[in-house]
């Protein structure tokens, strides 16, 4: 049986990006099978190069955002930077930019603009807050966009609230592109004619916050923060083992809490006191709840603690350390690690989280130097290698 071409071999992304969310964006198209040039600039590059060196010298960010792309270094303020950029553009069948709002509109590079030159392609704006309205021109840094959306309001503990530790904003709104980047393929495949897509970082994660907001807007309040605590559920909650470990645990109704109280807790009277029988009377009497879970839990390793809450059929997980999910033990039994190529050497990655069985594995290609590809790309476009090398030495190119 053969094995089926990865979905989007043939399709060519040209993107003018920067930070995460076009990146991570576009590495999902790369990742399945597209052929995706990163325009950068050439003093530098995409800012997110030089966020840390953390990955073995590298960014870690462009490490994790851009493998399997190839990087052309152009100066797109100069008009033979733009005009080679355009070219790109004219025989792609994907554009994604984030540039800060407007500067692709004044480079000609904005959806609206390209997409009325040529139907068939499919154009991408990712800004921090959309086209229009108050905040369109306003700095829309992830954590920033963070607060406005409220994500932060219903994270952290009830004295604190904090930021996700992961860039949510950008990813959400990555997410948003990668799908709005597909359906459009799957319209265009219909119709013959692209379009532009136009993804706002706050409209992304608003939708996100999905739950706290129809609790809030529909009649109740706003889900109050508790930590890791559920705020409507008891218990389900982080207790710490006796090994310097935590597990979480959740139980989800009454006849979970009778098996709790009698195959881990060993307090079987528990599971039918009215203090404790019922969801509503746990919530009441949080604090006696998790005291009397927390006594059993510190008696126990983290091991142990886990094999018995399964064995009661109890709902838990531990609580891992970035170099536990290194190391997981399940993300090893799928064989979900490869290695990329970067300029420093190979360096760990894992499989994106797609998996179409049946047909080729994600394309893992290499994390690219600053303008590795320019010359073999402009020499496809057709450019002498005179012209090539005047370029370079007018800091056009790099």
């Amino acid at each position: 049986m053969s094995t089926l071409p990865p979905p989007l071999e043939g399709v060519t992304v040209v993107a003018v990006e920067q930070a995460v969310s076009a990146p991570f964006a576009t590495r999902q198209l790369a990742d399945l099978g597209a052929r995706v040039i990163k325009i950068e600039r050439p003093d530098g590059g995409d800012f997110a190069r030089g966020y840390d060196t953390a990955a073995a010298g590298l960014a870690s960010h462009f490490v994790w955002c851009n493998r399997g792309k190839e990087s052309v270094a152009l100066d797109l303020k100069d008009p033979r930077g733009l005009e080679l950029a355009r070219r790109l553009v004219a025989g792609a069948d994907v554009f994604v930019q984030n540039l800060a709002q407007g500067a692709a509109a004044r480079l000609g590079l904005d959806a609206a603009t390209l997409c009325a030159a040529d139907p068939r392609l499919i154009a991408v704006d990712i800004s921090g807050y959309g086209a229009g309205g108050p905040y369109a021109h306003k700095r829309a840094y992830d954590m920033l966009v963070q607060c406005e959306a409220g994500l932060v309001s219903v994270t952290g503990t009830p004295e604190q609230p904090v930021k996700a530790g992961i860039p949510a904003a950008d990813i959400a709104a990555a997410m948003y592109a990668f799908s709005g980047v597909l359906a459009a393929l799957v319209r265009r495949a219909a119709t013959g004619r692209g379009g532009p897509v136009e993804i706002s970082m706050l409209e992304s994660l608003a939708e996100w916050m999905g739950h706290p907001l129809h609790h809030g807007m529909h009649g109740g309040e706003a889900p109050a923060r508790t930590g890791v605590a559920h705020a409507v559920i008891a218990p389900y909650d982080a207790y710490p083992t006796a090994d310097g470990g935590q597990v979480l645990l959740s139980v989800q109704n009454d006849r979970e809490w009778r098996r709790l109280a009698e195959q881990v807790l060993g307090r079987p009277e528990l599971g039918d006191d009215p203090a404790f029988a019922t969801n509503t009377a746990r919530v009441a009497h949080r604090g006696k709840t998790d005291a009397v879970v927390a006594e059993a839990l510190a008696r126990l390793g983290t091991a142990e603690a886990v094999e018995r809450l399964e064995a009661a059929g109890i709902a838990c997980a531990r609580l891992n350390t970035v170099a536990d999910v290194a190391a997981h033990p399940q993300l090893a039994a799928r064989e979900r690690w490869r290695e990329v190529d970067t300029a420093v050497g190979p360096l760990r990655a894992m499989l994106p989280p797609i998996t179409l069985p049946g047909g080729a594995e994600p394309r893992m290609g290499a994390v690219p130097a600053l303008g590795e590809h320019t010359e073999a790309v402009l020499d496809e476009l057709g450019v002498p290698a005179g012209m090539r090398a005047e370029l370079r030495r007018a800091g056009v190119t790099a």
